[in-house]
Formats: C-alpha cells, structure tokens, sequence
C-alpha cells in the first residue's frame, strides 16, 4: 500500500492507492474538491510517523532538498546551558520550545540548532530590526549570504530569516523549502494570525525560542501543541552574577500632588461607572474590546474614554515621577541609562523636559540606528523609549533602567529587566520602577512583579 504525500497552498495533499490507509488517520480529511485527502501542513511529522506505524509505503514529494554540511564558524563554544539545551531538543525528536532570559545567546542555541540539523531552516521574528540583527549575526557563523523576508526584502537562500508578517505570506507556497523552521520570540506566536505561519509549515523540525512564553490569554499552550513542548527552561535568577550581572531591583512608590490625586480620583470616577453601567469586568475575556465598543455607542463614550486615558496619564507621568526621574539621572550620570515608558506621548515628553533621545515605533530606522550607536559610544549616556526596546534588539551595554510605565505584563517587565544585565566587569545593574501611590497603577506593579526574577 503506498501513500503519496505533496505540499499545496499551506497545506498536504495526501493520495492513496489501493488499501484505505487513510481512513484510520485522526488527522487527515477526505478533499472531495480534489479527490484527495488533506491535512495541516504543520502534522507532516506526526502524519509520516503514524504511517510508518502502518507499515504504509510512502511516496513523499514534501521536500525536495537533501541534507548537507554547514560551515560554523565561531571563536566562541557553546556554554553548558547551551549545549544542555540543544541536546534536549534533539533529545524530543528536534521538535520543542527553549525558554532562556534575554542575553544569553538564545540566537547561538538557534545557530547550532541549523548547523546540527544540516537542512535548510527558515527563522522567523518579529520585526525587521531583529530580521536585521539575526541576518548579520548568522552570516557572520556560517560565513554565506542569509536570505531574508520582509522589509522590501525578498531573498530565499538555504538559510533565510522573516518576518512574522512576510513569513505568513510566503509559507503556502514556499513552506516546503525549509524542513527547520526557528520562531524567535516565540511568545508572539500563538496570536490569530501569527500561528498561521506554523500551521501553514510542513517542517518537521521546529524550535521555539523565548525569554517569557506565557501569555494573558493563556494561548502559550500553542506553542506546545504545535512546535512542542518545553524541551529546556531557565530563568534569569539563575544566571546572575554568572552570564548575567549581578542585578538589584527598586520600587519606589511616589505620591501624586494634591490637584493630580483630586483629578485623578475625578476622571477615574468617570471611567469606573461607565464600566459599572455597562457591566464590564476587566479580566474577562474580551473585556477591552467591550469597553471599545461601548465607548463607540454610547453617546457618554467619548467621555468615559477621555476620562480613561487622563487617569492613566496622570498615574503615568505626574510630577513626583519626573522629579524621582531626575535624582537617578544625576545619581548615575555616569552610567548608561535606559528609561521606559508604556505610551510614545510620554516618551517623548520626557525626551523633551530632559532633552534626551527618544526611541519608539514612530523612529526611522536610520535614526534609530544613529541613536544606539551614540548610546553605545556614550555621546548618549541616557535613552528614553516606549515599548521597542523590550525585546530582541541588542540594546548596547546599560546597567540602569528606569521604568516610568507600563502594562501589567510580567513579560514585558522581564524582558526590561533583561535589557541592563549583559555582563561586564564589576557591574551591578539596577531596575527602578516608579509608581504613583493610590492609583491603579500600584495594583498593575503588583501583577507584573509576579516572577521569580523579582522575588
């Protein structure tokens, strides 16, 4: 009995001649359209394996490419953990999710991962800056041209690095070129659209990489279904004073002036009773989206949203903050600083009230780049941003961060305390996180300061 298996449009096309193999596979379905039977490109492996159970002949036209030899070139051999890592996932049929802290070299485990692996492999990451980033470093360790998806970028080559966005474009139809496929910053994934890309993949090799994999909505579970299982885990705690810094965090809890408390309390007033009105109860399923809506119908909408985002604003940036923020700075004017901040307005107007660069999704590329390299070389000592430099990008060397805003992600607040700990000589980073007294945001301090890194 023989079974041929072909690629199509994101998906497989599975072909049975004589016995009906087929019939008894949970995950394929009979195609009346095309006389065939079809599957999710993302079950290839699992598919081939229940075949092989069946003892089935199989004529698989998926792939084309053969295994070959890669050429690494690194001066630097893996660390323990590393090694530790690749080992695991091997170890789970080259299928699972690595969970390391930023600055580690979760892109050095991905490299070895391809060179081991010796077939073609697709990486895919979150924005072009990364794209970028993962392009120069993976040249550099193979030493031949990396392709590269997005960004006006359109260049297929053995090793090829995508955005999320352009690799969900391409996979219907170039997906069967890449039998490895990487995502970075996995914790994106698992998003509506996001998760296309790895369904539309027939590759039976996959690896997840992320700092922080859960999620709000508790759809991290994706990941494990679909590129696997935790194969390694190691938290930031665990690398301190070793491949991380030895790092400290303070919270300072700051009060609002009196006017800013009473409008405060005012505008906050608005806000909850128009969630009491329309029964809105944040923390439930799609509770934003209502308030959304709500706030679109109602003819007391615009002021409730007005209302909404004045209180935020004052919780946010009230003078207490801008006056702390000050002290640091010259208490470590000597140190490379990074100040984060949850919204672009106050961003800027920090950069603005202090006169200092300021980074966020509005900032060209070019300027962008011109901005870390006077960081780097000092002629910036102190950086403000929004939410761009949470994740992914090699921030240069800072040992300071100061956290004026943000959302109650325990993600996003790793993923800033990672940004100061690359190591170097005698450092000891600090993480300050301001936060107004007697405002909502002291409750949304408390939620994302849930990991062990802050305990």
């Amino acid at each position: 009995m023989t079974v041929r298996i072909t690629f199509e449009y994101g998906s497989l096309l599975l072909e049975q001649h004589s016995t009906q193999v087929l019939d008894y596979l949970e995950k394929v379905s009979y195609d009346q359209r095309v006389d065939q039977y079809r599957a999710q490109a993302s079950d290839y492996a699992s598919i081939r394996r229940s075949l092989f159970q069946l003892e089935s002949e199989v004529n698989d036209e998926v792939f084309a490419c053969t295994k070959f030899s890669y050429g690494f070139h690194s001066s630097f051999p893996m660390r323990d953990y590393q090694e530790e890592a690749i080992f695991a996932w091997e170890n789970q049929a080259r299928q699972g999710t690595v969970i390391l802290p930023t600055g580690v070299g979760k892109s050095f485990v991905a490299a070895n991962a391809i060179a081991r692996s010796g077939v073609p492999a697709l990486v895919v990451v979150p924005t072009i800056d990364l794209m970028l980033q993962w392009n120069r470093q993976l040249e550099a360790l193979f030493n031949v041209p990396v392709g590269m998806l997005g960004g006006g970028k359109r260049d297929f080559r053995l090793i090829t690095v995508s955005t999320y966005d352009s690799a969900l474009i391409h996979m219907e139809y170039a997906g069967n070129q890449f039998p490895l496929i990487i995502f970075d910053e996995a914790h994106h994934l698992p998003g509506p659209t996001s998760r296309q890309a790895a369904e539309m993949s027939p590759a039976p090799y996959r690896l997840a990489l992320t700092a922080t994999p859960d999620r709000t909505d508790g759809e991290e579970s994706f990941l494990y279904e679909n590129i696997g299982p935790i194969a390694y885990r190691k938290e930031i705690d665990e690398f301190e004073g070793e491949t991380l810094s030895d790092y400290e965090t303070v919270r300072l809890v700051l009060e609002l002036t009196p006017d800013e408390e009473l409008e405060y309390h005012r505008l906050r007033e608005i806000y909850t009773d128009f969630l009491k009105k329309h029964q809105i109860h944040f923390g439930v399923q799609n509770a934003w989206q209502r308030f959304l809506i709500c706030c679109g119908t109602d003819v007391e909408g615009p002021k409730a949203m007005k209302a909404y985002l004045g209180q935020k604003k004052l919780a946010n940036g009230g003078r207490a903050k801008k006056q702390q923020l000050w002290l640091i700075l010259q208490n470590h004017k000597d140190e490379k600083v990074i100040i984060f901040t949850g919204f672009n307005d106050l961003a800027y107007e920090i950069g603005n009230l202090f006169g200092l660069p300021v980074i966020t999704h509005q900032t060209k590329a070019a300027e962008r780049k011109s901005m870390l390299e006077g960081f780097r070389s000092g002629i910036f000592p102190f950086i403000v941003t929004s939410r761009v430099l949470n994740e992914g990008i090699d921030v240069p060397d800072a040992s300071v961060g100061v956290i004026m805003s943000g959302t109650g992600s325990v993600r996003e607040h790793v993923q800033r305390l990672g940004r100061i700990l690359r190591p170097s000589e005698d450092k000891r980073a600090i993480l300050y996180e301001l936060v107004s007294k007697n405002t909502s945001e002291y409750y949304t301090s408390e939620r994302r300061r849930q990991h062990r890194a802050y305990k």
